[in-house]
């Protein structure tokens, strides 16, 4: 600054302004006094403008976030986290070989590489050099074997020990190791993602003591970020964990601090977030999400690869045999109502097995949504050209195998209030057009024990949980008909086996999508089952918040793969120092 200009020289200029304007004639002065105005009217404008179009709103380091979380926090641990609760948690504290990216596609977290053998057995894992637990320790090879032997341990009874079954690791050097598989399985990779455990941590520890240790609730892991505090109960329980960013991974996080707060039920949650003691929660339900959206809160949506269906057990119903019933039974539904009703609104329609490649309702056949009739109206018509008649009781009947058959159905789920809502839906859909309609719920595990695992039922309303692989295998396998297999609806065709077995060892791709296609072609031509909807997921945030787009998530917890790109601290800054600022 030049120290021979006053500061008071600019308000003598102003002034002198003023005067002239004031020296000039009444008769002019207004106008004068107009344009001037417009003039410095103009030039603000024009320095907003130039302001807007040449700056960026860019992410700045700080700040922090509360997220809100219904449970209490018991196995934060990849071996046993099994709750929503403990795998959120888990997700921010540890990191795998693999995470997904913004594109929803596989990326190296700490894998520096990894290679497939010519024959599609082996994974050459070439690990980072650079990674460390947050104690810091080095995290190396011994590390990830470790964490799968650990997981392979039947004593443990980890929920993932099915991924890793038939699998052996080889440490080859500190930093390598190979991951062998007896059979070829594209989707094995997804496994990847799984949050590798410090050996020098836990190895000392007898398997049988493991679930007990305090590691499992003070974790040490080499995610984005790390447990700094805990806070506890009197009795104990933890009721809110601070966790700091992690700095020594390359991945460093813009946020600096996110606590998670507990809470005991849905009821609890809704209180804080009407008080907004908490910034972000993926734990609200359908029917209270625009509720949540009215108290200034941002929801943001992503379809998980789950389906809905109703299946049919052709060995418990002769009417069920019928192709006719099948097909009238589909007809008659009307899945926008069924989204509506269970879902508020927050779930995608869908006609086949496979959501690979489509999230929109696709017309096949039998089940196209007619313009020029009602659901009830073809279904009827339907049943009628399958030469099924009304009795004198208006039920359905048609002779079967020299029997006469009544078309009744008995519907077996759930009792939560989600399927509770659905199955009412469809009941009432159903006896639109004569059908007769038993309807049984029962608790969730009183519903795999009794009915889905003995294939007691004659129509099941369930979710199929399809994983980011969208593997049509364990659902669809004439192989996994039984039990343990998911093969609930005991569904057969040779052709649609081959398709299944050849998409699982072709590698991700087009044709592994035609081949799904063609198997879902075929099992919804035969109508085993009734595809419903796929379910969004909805996670509530801050209206400062700003989040990494969420593609093609496996779980609501996948939400924090790209977690080290969110923030809540920004500033506006023009184009040509942002560019400056990145090239330093």
């Amino acid at each position: 600054m030049n120290k021979n200009i006053k500061p008071e020289s600019s308000i003598h200029l102003m002034d002198k302004l003023i005067g002239l304007i004031e020296a000039i004639p009444h008769s002019d002065r207004l106008l004068v006094r107009i344009a001037f105005f417009l003039f410095i009217g103009t030039t603000v404008w024009l320095i907003l403008s130039i302001n807007q179009n040449h700056s960026e709103i860019t992410p700045t380091s700080g700040g922090s976030f509360i997220e809100g979380v219904v449970g209490t926090p018991r196995f934060v641990n990849p071996a046993l986290a099994f709750t929503r609760a403990d795998q959120d948690i888990t997700a921010l504290i540890y990191s795998g070989l693999l995470k997904i990216g913004e594109d929803g596609v596989l990326k190296n977290d700490l894998a520096e590489n990894i290679s497939i053998s010519e024959d599609g057995r082996t994974y050459i894992v070439t690990l980072r050099k650079d990674v460390t637990f947050h104690d810091g320790t080095p995290l190396t090879a011994r590390d990830v074997a470790f964490t799968i032997h650990l997981i392979q341990d039947p004593d443990l009874k980890s929920p993932l020990r099915g991924n890793w079954s038939d699998v052996t690791v080889e440490e080859v050097s500190e930093y390598e190791l190979h991951i062998k598989l007896e059979e070829v399985y594209t989707p094995f990779i997804e496994n990847f993602t799984l949050g590798i455990m410090p050996a020098h941590a836990w190895s000392n520890l007898p398997i049988e003591q493991l679930p007990f240790s305090q590691l499992n609730t003070e974790p040490i892991g080499s995610g984005p970020f790390s447990v700094t505090a805990a806070r506890r109960s009197t009795s104990g329980v933890i009721e809110h964990y601070t966790l700091t960013a992690f700095h020594d991974n390359g991945t460093t996080p813009k946020i600096d601090t996110v606590g998670l707060a507990f809470y005991q039920n849905e009821e609890q949650l809704l209180t804080a977030l009407g008080e907004h003691k908490i910034d972000a929660t993926a734990y609200v339900s359908s029917e209270h999400i625009s509720q949540v959206a009215a108290l200034g809160y941002q929801t943001v949506e992503q379809s998980l690869p789950r389906v809905f269906a109703i299946f049919f057990n052709q060995n418990r119903s002769a009417a069920l045999r019928d192709t006719a019933v099948r097909n009238a039974l589909t007809a008659a539904i009307n899945r926008d109502v069924l989204i509506e009703n269970a879902l508020q609104g927050h779930g995608v329609p869908i006609s086949t097995p496979t959501i690979l490649g489509s999230s929109t309702l696709e017309s096949t056949g039998s089940i196209a949504n007619e313009a020029t009739s009602s659901e009830s109206e073809r279904a009827v018509a339907i049943l009628k050209a399958g030469n099924w008649t009304k009795n004198d009781l208006g039920l359905w009947e048609k002779k079967i195998d020299k029997e006469l058959v009544a078309l009744t159905v008995t519907l077996k789920t759930s009792n939560s209030p989600f399927f509770a809502n659905l199955v009412d839906s469809i009941t009432k859909q159903w006896e639109a057009i004569g059908v007769q309609v038993t309807v049984e719920q029962f608790e969730q595990t009183g519903l795999v024990q009794s009915v889905i695992r003995p294939r007691d039922f004659e129509a099941l309303l369930f979710g199929l949980d399809m994983s980011r692989s969208h593997d049509l295998y364990p659902f669809w396998h004439s192989s996994q008909q039984d039990d343990p297999g998911l093969n609930i609806a005991q569904y057969a065709n040779v052709e649609v086996d081959k398709l299944l077995e050849k998409a699982r060892t072709e590698p991700y791709g087009v044709g592994r999508i035609e081949l799904l296609h063609s198997a879902s072609d075929i099992i919804v031509k035969e109508q085993p089952a009734i595809f419903l909807f796929q379910p969004t997921f909805t996670y509530v945030i801050a209206e400062d918040m700003f989040i990494a787009e969420m593609k093609e998530l496996g779980r609501p917890t996948d939400r924090f793969s790209n977690i080290a790109l969110w923030y809540t601290e920004n500033d506006s800054l023009w184009t040509i120092f942002r560019k400056n600022n990145s090239e330093e």
